[in-house]
């Protein structure tokens, strides 16, 4: 989760700008993490917030990655193998009727990677639920990014059960906030159920956008929050800050549509859908954007 704080505006060498009665709305706004169960940290003071202003400047989607390992410690750092393992496992178990309800849209949306490239990045990979849909294309080569560890031989059994090559899977420990991968080299981008979760989704739909080759593909499928009003989504902010806790920074109120509509994508096609199966999670977007 990230705070935003208000840093006082630099001051230019020899002007001085008159003050005015009304105080500027207009200072600097850094967003800084802030703690969790998961283990992202909070950052106390000036100096820690200077540190951390060279990661957070904004960049053109083109420009080198953040160092993928300094942004993993930073943002996502390792837990005890016995957290991880335990979330994995749970994961993996509990989530097969969630998995059932949601089948017929993956497969309509996962469909169209058969017409695209062969080079995929599926961000979250986790357990590798998705590999049915489409890992058996002839030539794919999958990067699975997840920042827990453990996910690797749930993901890689997943692989050789869906008919992808044990040699054409590669798994890497990471965050979207800095993706192992180079510029422009992604046919294809897959994210189901994981920008709920990341420390910045801006930060990571940029990233998505700079991997991705032009004319490339972003899959998605998110948990959003209900509309504005409703009993559910009053209920989703009640609940916010436990689920966060318990579900390794998990947010149950972003907009994640909207932040999706805000990249820059040459082409956006996005539904939406409500699930019998997760009260609390059931409002979804999925869709395909294109670069």
């Amino acid at each position: 989760m990230w705070c935003l704080v208000a840093l006082p505006p630099m001051a230019r060498a020899g002007r001085r700008r008159p003050s005015t009665s009304v105080p500027r709305r207009g200072r600097t706004l850094a967003a800084l993490p802030c703690g969790c169960r998961c283990g992202r940290r909070h950052l106390i003071g000036a100096s820690s917030a200077a540190a951390l202003i060279p990661l957070l400047t904004p960049r053109s989607p083109a420009a080198p990655p953040i160092d993928p390992e300094v942004m993993l410690e930073r943002v996502h750092p390792s837990r005890p193998d016995w957290y991880e393992e335990f979330y994995a496992t749970a994961m993996d178990q509990g989530m097969k009727s969630y998995e059932a309800e949601i089948a017929g849209y993956k497969a309509k949306l996962f469909s169209q990677l058969s017409a695209t490239g062969k080079n995929i990045l599926e961000l979250g990979v986790g357990t590798g639920p998705n590999f049915k849909y489409y890992a058996s294309n002839v030539g794919v080569n999958v990067i699975g990014v997840d920042p827990n560890k453990h996910m690797e031989d749930y993901a890689r059994t997943a692989a050789v059960s869906a008919g992808l090559p044990s040699s054409s899977f590669t798994f890497k420990r990471g965050v979207a906030e800095a993706l192992p991968v180079e510029d422009n080299s992604m046919d294809a981008v897959i994210g189901t159920l994981v920008l709920c979760s990341v420390n910045n989704i801006d930060m990571a739909l940029r990233e998505i956008y700079r991997v991705l080759k032009p004319g490339g593909h972003y899959l998605f499928v998110e948990h959003v929050a209900a509309p504005d009003g409703s009993l559910l989504r009053f209920v989703q902010g009640a609940f916010d800050p436990l689920q966060q806790f318990v579900a390794d920074g998990c947010h149950l109120t972003r907009k994640t549509g909207e932040n999706i509509r805000g990249v820059g994508f040459s082409s956006l096609s996005l539904a939406s859908v409500r699930l019998s199966t997760a009260y609390i999670i059931s409002p979804h977007v999925y869709g395909v954007a294109s670069k």
